[in-house]
């Protein structure tokens, strides 16, 4: 018999003797079950906690890493950590925090790889669901298609002519396969029915800067990534795949806007814990999340890099990265994309 328990015959003696003491009794039970849930909300953080951001420092995910750490740091009242674990297009930093203790010390920053990598890699070494806690989706960034500025073309009609009218010779450089900049280019020409020539690098800063340089013609990129460039005339900003205009660039139609309905493309950027992560602890972070994401600051930054702040619930978080996962596979599959 548990130790909570109480033996039928006294359970029904004390019903029947004094009912106000049997409520009494039956309080006092469901506070003391909630004790240990409370207490480790507010015993909880004691030491700093880590933030894994399985990418090189630079990048858009480590950039939106740091600028709401500090925030949460001031609402958990420990440090958080950033610690860049990059490797196999975030497997490597993602595979640690999977397996991690999960006691709310190890969390994780995730972009699009986190739900694209189940369509390109045939075996994972974690469940891209399962494997992990959802906290909140903290920004979504709308994709930018940029060409170089000598490409004879000012909107996504042009571009799809000029493919029509070269075909096999219009390039598209991206940041590798698999990546959100490659689902794109292979989105646009399922579409478009049109080929355009897939040239990967091994990260972004490489292949912005042969598109610069005028080495291929055109790209998918992250719009915080690009928009200085575009200011400073640089590449050529045709349009954008949000479902609406970002605030960064109010001026450019979206890609369904510009004649391809149904073609919305954006990075989720979201924070994660290891699964099992108990409740209190996971709702502390998200609160801490939302305080950041509405400190007047953050806010700035994020709308000057083009990205939209989100502060999702865990459970929408949740349904996002399952319909996403979903949406990824069938494009990965449509396009005749295999899994390596």
């Amino acid at each position: 018999m548990s130790e909570h328990a109480m033996p039928a015959r006294i359970d029904r003696a004390v019903r029947t003797a004094c009912p106000s003491a049997a409520i009494t009794l039956l309080l006092s039970a469901a506070v003391l079950a909630a004790v240990p849930a409370i207490g480790l909300a507010q015993a909880w953080p004691a030491r700093p906690v880590r933030m894994v951001v399985p990418f090189a420092p630079g990048g858009n995910t480590d950039i939106i890493a740091r600028v709401i750490a500090p925030r949460m740091t001031e609402s958990l009242g420990q440090q958080v950590l950033i610690e860049n674990r990059g490797g196999a297009g975030g497997v490597i930093g993602t595979e640690i925090v999977a397996r991690a203790v999960p006691d709310g010390y190890t969390l994780l920053m995730v972009s699009a790889g986190h739900v694209i990598n189940p369509a390109m890699v045939r075996k994972l070494p974690f469940d891209a669901v399962k494997d992990f806690q959802p906290i909140s989706l903290v920004a979504d960034v709308p994709t930018a298609l940029i060409v170089h500025p000598s490409l004879p073309v000012r909107n996504v009609k042009e571009l799809i002519a000029l493919g029509r009218k070269r075909p096999d010779q219009v390039t598209y450089s991206t940041a590798g396969r698999g990546t959100v900049g490659h689902l794109s280019g292979e989105l646009l020409s399922a579409a478009a029915k049109v080929r355009f020539v897939h040239v990967p690098y091994k990260g972004a800063g490489p292949a912005l800067v042969d598109l610069i340089a005028g080495q291929v013609e055109f790209q998918f990129a992250s719009l915080p990534a690009v928009v200085q460039f575009v200011r400073a005339g640089k590449v050529r900003l045709i349009a954008q795949t949000g479902v609406k205009r970002s605030g960064a660039a109010p001026d450019v139609p979206t890609m369904e806007e510009s004649g391809l309905p149904g073609f919305v493309v954006s990075s989720g950027f979201g924070i994660l814990a290891p699964a099992g992560t108990p409740r209190p602890i996971v709702d502390r972070v998200h609160a801490a999340i939302r305080a950041a994401l509405a400190s007047p600051d953050v806010r700035k930054v994020f709308a000057e890099q083009g990205a939209d702040p989100v502060g999702s619930t865990p459970e929408e978080y949740d349904a996002f990265n399952r319909t996403e996962i979903a949406r990824w596979q069938k494009a990965a599959r449509d396009a005749n994309i295999q899994p390596e």
